[in-house]
């Protein structure tokens, strides 16, 4: 009777002593999925993933001036191919995994329609969204803008963030009464669960491919290679799927 204890006890002992962490640079709209994803990876792997969240650009300059990072989760698909091709991250390691979308958002009810017709009638003084130069949901959004005619009457109205999660703020506190975020940010239960917003039409902007990479630090570390492999797993997709984003 003794034998079952005694061998999960060492089925245990050996797991933790294979476990180990990783450093993982995350996109800020993919904070919420990632949390979920990350808390499952060390349930099920002992791995233990420390997360930081923020603009894929400013990553990228962290990454090539030696930050600990061993996986970025991108917000683009450029910036991990821009890391391979400097030799920052490991050639032949990167996936896409997932395909973001952008929502018109207000956090007051009855603000935005659920067309965007708001954007060419107006009655709001500022427009929040990501910086373009730094986030490529900033970018989606110029897109928008341009291709609804509206981009540079709506200019001088930018309220520019330094990425998703800032963005998400100035309209939460009423910095701005609109702006542009990313559906994962404002989805519950498969529709936009607070205050009101226009589900960007994926054909007027260019696809938010999100890559993501191994990065040179994470070369040798069993636990990043475990978490990229993890993100194509059922229980990862089921995730990320439920969080509006399409793979």
């Amino acid at each position: 009777m003794k034998t079952l204890p005694l061998l999960l006890a060492f089925l245990v002992t050996t797991s933790a002593a294979h476990a180990d962490e990783v450093q993982v640079a995350v996109a800020a709209n993919f904070t919420a999925p990632m949390q979920k994803i990350a808390a499952d990876f060390e349930k099920d792997t002992g791995h233990k993933p420390l997360l930081a969240f923020g603009s894929t650009g400013k990553f990228y300059a962290q990454i090539r001036n030696g930050a600990p990072y061993e996986v970025l989760l991108a917000a683009d698909d450029e910036t991990p191919a821009k890391l391979e091709k400097e030799g920052a991250g490991i050639a032949g390691s990167r996936s896409t995994y997932a395909i973001g979308r952008i929502v018109l958002w207000s956090a007051k009810l009855g603000v935005v329609d659920d067309k965007g017709e708001i954007l060419k009638k107006g009655g709001f003084a500022h427009l929040a969204l990501p910086n373009p130069r730094l986030a490529p949901y900033g970018v989606a959004a110029i897109e928008t803008l341009k291709a609804a005619g509206v981009h540079d009457v709506l200019q001088a109205k930018f309220v520019l963030a330094e990425n998703l999660a800032q963005a998400y703020q100035f309209i939460v506190s009423g910095n701005a009464e609109v702006g542009f975020v990313a559906l994962a940010q404002v989805i519950k239960d498969g529709k936009i669960g607070s205050g009101s917003g226009w589900i960007v039409p994926a054909g007027l902007h260019q696809p938010i491919r999100q890559d993501a990479i191994l990065l040179d630090k994470g070369r040798s570390r069993p636990a990043a290679a475990a978490l990229l492999a993890y993100l194509k797993g059922e229980k990862a997709r089921a995730i990320i799927k439920a969080y509006g984003y399409e793979h």
